[in-house]
């Protein structure tokens, strides 16, 4: 018989430790909670292992998990996995798994989903993979990311961004309750001092004469450069488009959401030069394919590096996403359009009032009127570049 009784556990008020015997304590805290550990020795160490709180756990309850876990111990079982085990609560290692089940189908791009599972698996399961989704605190996070965090910090980024996706996803399904201390593990790193990306672009001023140096020659490349820099889209957009997303009889080119970054419909409308480049590129038509620029099997879509070897061949310090920047440029300094219709034909968000109050007037002609300024302005009549 322990030392402990019902009595003695309800009337206990002062903070501390009382003892039951064979390591079962009862622990008063001095705002008056009061609850179960059990005292357990293996191979030199020792370990408190809470049992629950006295609400909810009476003291016979109490002595018969102190037993059950001192076996435990003894035979090699941790009891708090066993525990964990029976409550269902899955270790991190298990949520990716989970997390990455249910989201992969929403995760349109294919890269996209393979690095999300693989930096983990990669970085965070060496480290945290067993440890109970319950149990994950700042400091474990800080222990994944803290290795790469100046050496691949694009990564670091990533790894901790996902890990805290995965708690949330704990939270929501109830198995913990608080999210990570992310902001402070971020100031316990060192400070790293942001690089911006910046894509090369040709100077709007060089874009006719490229643009007439596409024009000498006769190639699939060729033409979906010369698409892109005149509707200001990205390389993906572009070389992903199909015959279906072209309106020829009202000039219009209607990129599904599924494609686009921001994952919304984008509507843009094409100049006389685009059109006809477009209406040019049909006479390549492969019955077999639904893309306007097919590769050489037909099936799949032009490389990128496709375009960029075009770029690099025609010796420009320019990459084909760069043509957007010199379009924004040009907008700026050679116009009079608003800074925000450039950024709607760039397909950026500008804000929903802002967009909201565009799209209540005649938003896609004054884009039409734009983009054929554009095409008007790269169509001017220059000496084509030789190589």
């Amino acid at each position: 018989m322990g030392r402990l009784s019902a009595t003695s556990v309800k009337a206990t008020k002062e903070p501390g430790r009382y003892g039951d015997g064979d390591g079962l304590y009862l622990v008063v805290t001095p705002s008056g909670s009061k609850s179960w550990v059990c005292r357990v020795q293996k191979n030199g160490k020792r370990r408190d292992i809470g049992l629950g709180s006295v609400k909810k756990v009476p003291l016979a309850l109490a002595r018969e998990r102190a037993v059950k876990t001192r076996m435990q111990v003894e035979v090699g079982i941790d009891p708090v996995s066993e525990r964990r085990k029976e409550a269902g609560i899955p270790t991190f290692r298990e949520a990716v798994s989970l997390v990455f089940a249910e989201n992969k189908a929403s995760w349109k791009n294919q890269k996209h989903r393979a690095q999300w599972l693989s930096t983990l698996e990669r970085y965070a399961f060496p480290i945290i993979g067993d440890l109970s989704i319950s149990e994950l605190d700042g400091h474990h996070a800080r222990d994944v990311v803290a290795p790469i965090w100046l050496e691949k910090p694009e990564t670091a980024r990533r790894v901790r961004q996902r890990i805290g996706s995965v708690v949330d996803w704990a939270i929501g399904k109830g198995y913990r309750t608080l999210p990570l201390p992310l902001a402070a593990m971020d100031k316990s790193l060192p400070r790293i001092k942001a690089k911006p990306v910046h894509h090369a672009a040709l100077p709007y001023a060089e874009v006719p004469q490229f643009l007439a140096y596409l024009k000498d020659g006769d190639s699939i490349g060729r033409l979906a450069l010369s698409v892109l820099i005149l509707t200001a889209t990205r390389s993906g957009e572009v070389r992903g488009a199909t015959w279906d997303e072209i309106d020829f009889e009202n000039a219009l080119w209607t990129i599904p959401a599924e494609r686009m970054k921001a994952g919304r419909e984008h509507v843009i409308p094409l100049s006389p030069p685009a059109l006809a480049l477009l209406q040019k590129a049909a006479t390549y038509r492969e019955a077999r394919s639904p893309l306007v620029f097919p590769g050489q099997r037909g099936a799949k879509p032009l490389s990128d590096m496709t375009l960029t070897k075009i770029c690099r061949d025609a010796k420009i310090e320019a990459v084909p996403h760069g043509f957007r920047s010199s379009f924004r440029d040009w907008v700026a300094e050679e116009t009079t359009f608003d800074g925000d219709i450039a950024e709607m034909a760039l397909a950026h968000a500008i804000g929903n009032k802002v967009e909201a109050a565009y799209r209540r007037g005649n938003l896609l002609e004054k884009r039409r009127v734009m983009m054929t300024s554009w095409g008007d302005y790269c169509s001017t009549q220059q000496p084509s570049r030789t190589l």
